[in-house]
């Protein structure tokens, strides 16, 4: 990996990362960005970096987000998400840790799992090249989550310095069959207390989710930093970023096939 940052920037780096760690681990809301928003996509991923370094969690797994619009023809951003937050699911549906004075949402999502290492050194693929690397899809819900309650209002640069907003994952049933299906065309639901939010197919995500894992393994090979097979990529939300308060019941459902569903619950 590359250098990460001590803590001990004179320019902020540290004192940012410090504050969201911090109150992630105490369960706090952060009223304001703790510090100067980062200006550039960059300076953000230094805070990710210095963050990461402090959290000390082992990562199993990256979430990508879409970044609308670009920014420096940049469209999507990542973070990492760590293994004490992936959820299987199971006959009841897991109780998922919001902030509750901070921000929170669901997305529904389509997670797909690193079957072989990637070259750490290969900065450049193309989709094909980065869906052979996927042993296996499967439906999900994003719990999007941060201490800092105006996350998504002030552009990816504070997104990306809080671990990309995530705070967990919830994995559902295998996608049987998404190696020869046109999986742009299933249609995906997302239902807050009963209620349909959100109904959308992939095919409004860009290039869909194989092209979410082909900017992932160049970003993160930019980065310095290797994946791993077994890793987890949230691939982006289909339907949207939905709010949502603990006590909520979210059921994601995907092609009238699979779904999966939580409740959200405050930390």
């Amino acid at each position: 990996m590359t250098a990460i940052d001590d803590g001990t920037g004179s320019d902020g780096t540290g004192a940012i990362a410090r504050a969201f760690v911090t109150a992630r681990r105490d369960g706090s809301a952060l009223p304001d960005f703790p510090g100067a928003i980062p200006a550039t996509l960059a300076d953000a991923y230094r805070v990710q970096d210095a963050a990461i370094r402090l959290a000390d969690g082992r990562i199993a797994g990256w979430k990508v987000g879409k970044i609308a619009p670009p920014v420096d023809g940049i469209d999507r951003l990542a973070g990492p998400i760590f293994a004490d937050s992936i959820v299987a699911a199971g006959d009841t549906p897991p109780a998922m840790p919001v902030f509750g004075d901070g921000f929170a949402a669901a997305e529904a999502e389509f997670l797909l799992r690193i079957g072989t290492t990637p070259d750490p050194a290969k900065t450049n693929y193309t989709i094909e090249e980065a869906t052979a690397l996927i042993d296996a899809v499967h439906v999900g819900i994003e719990v999007a989550s941060s201490p800092f309650p105006g996350i998504n209002s002030h552009g990816p640069t504070a997104t990306v310095s809080d671990f990309g907003n995530n705070n967990g994952l919830v994995i559902g049933p295998a996608a049987d069959g998404w190696q020869t299906a046109d999986v742009d065309a299933w249609p995906v639901t997302l239902t807050i207390n009963g209620e349909e939010i959100g109904h959308a197919t992939t095919a409004t995500m860009l290039d869909g989710p194989f092209g979410a894992a082909r900017f992932l393994l160049e970003h993160l090979a930019r980065r310095g930093i290797a994946m791993e097979a077994g890793q987890w990529i949230s691939s982006g939300a289909v339907t949207g970023v939905h709010p949502v308060s603990p006590g909520d019941r979210v059921v994601a459902g995907f092609d009238g096939r699979w779904t999966v569903a939580c409740t959200m619950q405050a930390r």
